[in-house]
């Protein structure tokens, strides 16, 4: 999931990092860089498999990772800054409603018409990511449990499905997959297993601890609330 630092080619904007160089540890499972998300393809701006973010963003989740470890738990994150070109691209997905475009479906939106995305609160022309500081992330047990790679060909699997039956994940359970575009993934759910509504506490009260909100629609998005660049949406790659 993670690339050493001799392959990284570019020298970033002052201010950000990559979360590598501050905390090694904490896992990356970038789903923008490759095919496993909900456009099906990898995303325009993601060159390489890496999570970029602001630096105090970057030494929040370093705080929250050493307070989890003594749990015998780690973070794992989906995604970090995202550049303008890759928001873009999902505004052009999010418009193109033809039958082609929808193969990723089940999993990542089953219940709703993608030309709602943008009216449920899911897809917007501006993102915090852009920002620099706001990241997608889950909890993985460790010793971290083997999870498999999806390929394009593989089966589609309902993100509302339980643990066990949708795509395998070596997350804790959190009651759906990762981007599934659903009321179950409202983190504050009530219609969810008492252990997932326990797992999406303990992540959401360790990140506010950490300076830290999330986003009400979607248990795996965090803003940092101290941001340094508020008004400032970058268009950088991830490379």
């Amino acid at each position: 999931m993670q690339l050493p630092a001799t392959k990284r080619i570019r020298n970033l904007p002052q201010g950000f990092t990559y979360l590598q160089d501050i905390d090694p540890t904490i896992l990356e499972d970038v789903r923008y860089a490759g095919h496993h998300n909900f456009t099906g393809r990898p995303i325009p701006g993601y060159i390489a498999p890496l999570i970029v973010l602001t630096e105090p963003t970057a030494l929040a989740l370093k705080a929250a990772q050493s307070e989890l470890a003594a749990f015998q738990l780690t973070l794992k994150v989906y995604d970090g800054y995202r550049p303008q070109e890759a928001v873009d691209f999902f505004t052009t997905w999010a418009n193109d409603i033809s039958a082609g475009s929808q193969l990723t479906k089940n999993e990542f939106y089953p219940a709703l018409d993608k030309k709602d995305v943008f009216t449920a609160g899911y897809i917007a022309k501006r993102s915090s990511h852009t920002r620099g500081s706001a990241v997608d992330l889950t909890i993985v047990p460790l010793p971290v449990p083997d999870q498999p790679t999806w390929k394009p060909g593989d089966p589609v699997l309902d993100g509302r499905l339980p643990k066990g039956e949708r795509f395998a994940d070596n997350s804790i359970d959190m009651g759906t997959g990762f981007d599934c575009l659903d009321a179950l993934s409202h983190t504050l759910n009530p219609d969810l297993p008492s252990q997932v509504r326990a797992n999406r506490l303990l992540l959401k009260n360790l990140m506010e601890k950490h300076g830290f909100e999330n986003y009400w629609r979607e248990w795996w998005h965090f803003g940092f609330v101290n941001e340094p660049y508020p008004d400032t949406f970058f268009n950088f790659p991830v490379e």
